[in-house]
């Protein structure tokens, strides 16, 4: 089942409608659904799909070849394999059919290692024949370091010639959803809180099974696909897994700051940088600054907050990671029982942030806020009150701060996933949190709540214009 890339699709499609040749470079983690993409926007087409293997390079271009010449074009009545992989790459411009020539080549870093010319020969290709032929060539990759060193690299021979570069990135709330039609609002938040927006991860789950029955079959039983996610990728990544290993649980238990880190792993700083980095780039951590911070504050180094950004790992390493001995001894249902279960409401609000967030930029993208804002995401800042006369500063933070383009309007949200409605008082802590002294502009106010709003509160949010979001609201929305 294929599901959502809407946009990613629109993209690729606009591409291959074009009057002109296209050189495009799709990249992302892997999981996140690369080649499921591009089968979907080439399963209408005559296109050529070649899936690199890792292999010595006179096989590699065997394969090629033979993945070539089966499409019938003339050469394949007079060779068997092409003599050179310039004479190969060249021949997309011989591929049967009418329209526009299009060639795939998935995980291209598998090429282009075994033959480490190949940038070059493209790039020669490229500028003195196929930029003027009616040609599409996508190259697709996970190695996201390889793609943006050897290929996007300003030094390097492709630098340049690509006529789209795209990214792939997780799917959000209101696409991955759609893997379970069946399932409750609830349910669908706490999957995507449990996997997050990576397909390969989202298809492991039933829709008719319970939460339960899912996490237990699915993650804590030996031998499932997702029990040994973690181990896999990691070692396909990265080396010194054990060291990492120390790093991620560290940011999973809620160590977000280098100094942090540093206390709790007794790693030298220095290094946990280099390592942070690596996680970085290939999509496991992201660092994290408040929305309003100014660049200077976002380029020193040791500022900003570590979190990890694939939900999977988080889900791991806060649930799984410390009690893999129960997992092999096949005890599943005890620790999603005694762990799992009491923590995951709290586990979940931290994903509802995200979802709250993705709900507001629907509205933005629909005028239905007080102002259109360009940037928004959660705030913190060191804010000093005065009460009773005698000052206090106190570290403040609001779940999500939104603001336009001026810094005229803020936007100020507060996020509440607890199983009781939100009263007053939540609002009112709210307005006491953002320092307009430093901020000054117009502020407005929402707050989102799972499970709705006291009656006080809803009367007072009318009289105030204070945007509510509830449950059915926040369903309404995302599935607008």
């Amino acid at each position: 089942m294929f599901v959502g890339r809407k946009e990613e699709l629109a993209f690729l499609e606009a591409r291959y409608q074009s009057a002109k040749a296209e050189f495009l470079i799709l990249y992302g983690r892997r999981r996140i659904g690369k080649t499921e993409l591009l089968h979907q926007f080439a399963k209408d087409k005559q296109a050529v799909f070649y899936a690199c293997n890792e292999c010595p390079d006179a096989e590699q271009l065997a394969r090629f070849s033979r993945r070539m010449l089966a499409t019938g074009m003339p050469a394949s009545q007079y060779v068997s394999t092409f003599p050179t992989w310039e004479a190969a790459l060249r021949s997309v411009q011989e591929l049967p059919g009418a329209g526009k020539k299009l060639l795939i080549i998935d995980e291209f870093p598998y090429m282009a290692q075994g033959n480490l010319a190949l940038p070059s020969i493209l790039q020669n290709l490229w500028d003195d024949v196929l930029q003027r032929e009616n040609v599409m060539l996508i190259l697709c990759g996970s190695s996201i370091s390889f793609i943006e060193r050897e290929l996007l690299g300003e030094k390097n021979p492709l630098y340049g010639r690509a006529t789209g570069i795209y990214r792939l990135q997780p799917l959000s709330f209101r696409e991955a959803r759609g893997f379970f039609p069946n399932s409750s609002l609830e349910t669908q938040l706490t999957y995507y809180a449990i996997l997050g927006g990576i397909p390969h991860y989202l298809q492991q789950f039933d829709d008719d099974a319970t939460i339960e029955e899912n996490v237990e079959a699915q993650i804590l039983q030996r031998g499932s696909i997702l029990a040994s996610e973690v181990e896999f990728l990691l070692h396909q990544e990265l080396r010194e897994t054990a060291v990492y290993n120390v790093i991620i649980e560290a940011i999973a238990q809620g160590c977000t700051t280098l100094n942090a880190i540093h206390e709790r792993t007794q790693l030298d700083s220095t290094k946990i940088n280099a390592y942070l980095r690596n996680l970085i780039e290939i999509g496991l951590v992201t660092r994290e600054f408040s929305v309003l911070a100014l660049p200077r504050e976002r380029t020193a180094r040791g500022r900003g907050l570590y979190r990890l950004a694939d939900d999977f790992f988080r889900f791991w390493y806060a649930f799984c990671y410390g009690n893999a001995s129960d997992i092999a001894a096949g005890n599943g249902e005890g620790l999603y029982r005694y762990q799992i279960a009491p923590g995951l409401q709290e586990f979940v609000s931290q994903t509802f942030e995200q979802v709250a967030l993705e709900a507001l930029r629907c509205l933005n993208q629909r005028d239905a806020l007080p102002f259109h804002f360009t940037k928004a995401g959660r705030w913190w800042d060191k804010v000093t009150h005065t009460d009773g006369g005698k000052k206090r500063t106190v570290a403040e933070e609001i779940d999500i701060v939104a603001t336009d383009a001026k810094a005229e309007d803020y936007l100020l949200c507060a996020c509440k996933y607890r199983k009781e409605g939100t009263g007053l008082a939540v609002l009112r802590r709210l307005r006491g949190k953002f320092p307009l002294e430093k901020y000054p502009g117009r502020l407005h106010y929402a707050l989102c709540s799972f499970w709705g709003f006291s009656e006080e509160l809803e009367q007072q949010a009318a009289k105030e214009g204070v945007l509510l979001l509830g449950r059915e609201r926040l369903d309404q929305i995302l599935r607008g």
